[in-house]
């Protein structure tokens, strides 16, 4: 029996998601900064695909808000502005407790054991040096938030949080102050705490409370910048 060959269609899309993903995980990690230029040919060479495939895959993550594309200039990794930054958060506010609301209708022990596993090694790689460590305990708090969305069970919102999760890691890169984790440890404990303690208002509470803390280590003051003279202290 012959196997049916693939549409060249389809092997188009795998292609364009493979670029998709692996762009998009280096700016979720900060290893692209905000502004950073995404040409089409240097793109297409470091994946050793046609610029085709690459202007699909930037096309997506421009959906999503994480590349911006423009005329005659070509794409660059998104730099969100003061405005959309605090709009991002806001929306993390409405929507965050009703998720957690409703992954608590679905949760069961084994669902809790792999929060707390995801918080051991968040706190395991908190404690590691490098940069390396750093982006793995940057993507390890962001998963808590979604491991919360796919115990919904609800993929639209597993979606939404997904892109909601990127995004916040695009601002944090570019407004972020300290050195401090970007989702705090034991914020992420006390919320899960308080769901096994089955005291939801307090878990979404200290989930609210989380999400300020997070956006309170922003410095999105604009910087108008300086002339000559006043740059050089001249």
């Amino acid at each position: 029996m012959k196997t049916a060959a693939v549409p060249a269609n389809d092997q188009i899309d795998v292609s364009t998601q493979s670029i998709r993903d692996s762009i998009r995980d280096a700016i979720v990690d900060r290893r692209l900064a905000p502004g950073t230029k995404l040409s089409e040919a240097d793109v297409g060479a470091l994946f050793n695909v046609s610029r085709t495939l690459v202007r699909g895959a930037l096309q997506a993550l421009a959906y999503e808000g994480l590349v911006s594309v423009e005329k005659n200039r070509g794409a660059f990794v998104a730099y969100p502005s003061p405005e959309e930054a605090r709009q991002i958060f806001a929306t993390r506010r409405l929507i965050e407790p009703g998720i957690l609301r409703e992954a608590a209708k679905h949760m069961g022990p084994s669902h809790l054991q792999h929060l707390r596993q995801l918080l051991m090694e968040e706190g395991r790689l908190m404690a590691e040096r490098g940069q390396t460590a750093r982006r793995a305990e940057i993507k390890a708090s962001g998963d808590f938030h979604l491991m919360l969305a796919s115990m919904t069970g609800n993929a639209v919102m597993q979606r939404f949080m997904d892109e909601l999760v990127a995004r916040s890691s695009l601002v944090i890169a570019l407004y972020g102050q300290s050195a401090i984790s970007s989702c705090g440890h034991q914020e992420h404990q006390g919320i899960v705490t308080a769901i096994e303690s089955g005291d939801l208002d307090r878990a979404c509470h200290l989930m609210i409370h989380h999400i300020d803390h997070i956006e309170a280590d922003l410095d999105m003051r604009e910087n108008k910048g300086s002339d000559l003279r006043e740059a050089f202290k001249l």
